[in-house]
């Protein structure tokens, strides 16, 4: 293969060792060969690193989508194929391996289904509840609610007007936790922007909030113990001084979005939009691994 380097400058390996092997991808050889990199713009912060805190984690995650009201037929296939493949993702699952070790991190996608029926201009927190337990379960697989273009999502005194994008939560029914998270139609000034197509905004909220259902799925019993002493029992993966996995990312970038929210490369092929997660071994937000 012809090299595009000048034959006047040095050819520089920018801190990896040279690569004398062929790995089989997503492979236990190929992990041994990856390189851990802080993403450019932040410093090692592991004051901020998160703390196992005794609670519930999902290693292996189900997940359905359901579309409510009015969704173009582009954004739903595109929202199909990319945040599976994301979730799915040997580089960007071996960031998140790092808090199960010995363990399998899996993601299945169990299917996607569209609710037609109208949906409230403002949206909040008792109507997802209800729409939740509505659905009932499915499988054990969390649910995604997205909500169309131009819905408001509320949560309390908040809203994705005033930059809202998402969130995850759960519910006790029957006996039976049902997960879930929802996601706003992030334009304009309606949650939160950070590419130049909406469904790429859904799709990097989903998969923030899909990877702290994985991390921390029991957080919102948490929530509702306040101030018991039992409280921080059911966290799972938490920083006591940043929150969560994708959180604290998104937090410490500062308003610039770019620097977490990115397309990265999958090892499948083609990219797709996330929002990068915390890593404790880098100190910082983390894109998915690359070999040496």
């Amino acid at each position: 293969m012809a090299s595009t380097d000048s034959p006047n400058r040095p050819f520089t390996l920018t801190g990896r060792q040279p690569l004398n092997v062929v790995l089989r991808p997503g492979s236990p050889a190929e992990a041994a060969f990856r390189t851990a990199a802080l993403e450019p713009g932040f410093e090692p912060a592991h004051e901020l690193d998160l703390q196992y805190l005794g609670g519930k984690t999902l290693p292996q995650l189900g997940f359905r989508l359901v579309y409510l009201g009015r969704w173009s037929a582009a954004d739903r296939r595109a929202l199909d194929a990319s945040l599976p493949a994301a979730m799915s993702d040997p580089g960007l699952n071996d960031v998140v391996a790092q808090y199960f070790p010995g363990q399998t991190v899996r993601s299945t996608f169990t299917g996607s289904t569209a609710r037609r029926d109208a949906v409230s201009t403002r949206v909040d927190k008792p109507e997802v509840e209800s729409l939740v337990r509505h659905l009932g379960p499915a499988d054990g697989a969390v649910t995604g609610l997205l909500l169309p273009r131009g819905v408001v999502l509320v949560d309390g005194d908040v809203t994705s007007e005033r930059g809202l994008a998402g969130y995850h939560g759960s519910l006790h029914v029957s006996g039976r936790t049902l997960y879930y998270a929802v996601a706003v139609y992030s334009e304009g000034t309606n949650g939160i922007v950070a590419f130049d197509e909406p469904w790429k905004n859904v799709c990097a909220t989903l998969y923030h909030e899909l990877q702290e259902v994985r991390t921390d799925p029991d957080v919102e019993d948490a929530i509702r113990a306040r101030r018991s002493p039992d409280a921080t029992h059911f966290l799972g993966w938490y920083s006591p001084r940043g929150g969560e996995i994708a959180d604290i990312p998104i937090a410490e970038a500062d308003g610039q979005l770019g620097l977490v929210m990115k397309e990265v490369p999958l090892a499948a092929g083609g990219t797709a939009p996330v929002q990068l997660l915390w890593s404790n071994r880098v100190g910082g937000p983390e894109g998915p691994a690359t070999t040496s």
